[in-house]
């Protein structure tokens, strides 16, 4: 079980009312692209140094339904840790994390348009 589904457990468990769910947010994507250290090719003018840390860079580009585009981020502190896999891992939930308050907001606005609606 990932983080995002174990945090995704907890609030459903403790929830008495509309709320947003880690299916919510994977519902809203319309594509993720990956893109780890051991793709990067061609970089020209880098340090031995700089191409190092590029090397154990991963990021996630997530794009929504609306159009909405999110990028999560992960690196490790030293590049003997870096594992492309853990890297796709935490880039996209660091991704899945920035879009959650975002989509809470959005699912407040829509819960008060309905309470104003019926007042």
């Amino acid at each position: 079980m990932s983080s995002l589904e174990a945090t995704d457990q907890e609030a459903a468990a403790q929830a008495v009312a509309p709320r947003v769910s880690l299916a919510d947010i994977e519902a809203a994507i319309s594509l993720r692209i990956d893109v780890t250290g051991d793709q990067i090719e061609d970089v020209e003018d880098l340090s031995e140094a700089d191409l190092r840390t590029l090397e154990t860079f991963s990021f996630c580009l997530l794009i929504m339904r609306n159009g909405f585009v999110v990028i999560g981020k992960s690196a490790p502190a030293s590049p003997e840790n870096y594992r492309s896999d853990l890297g796709r891992k935490f880039a996209y939930e660091d991704a899945v994390r920035q879009l959650w308050p975002l989509m809470g907001y959005a699912l407040r606005e829509k819960l008060a348009s309905a309470q104003s609606a019926s007042a």
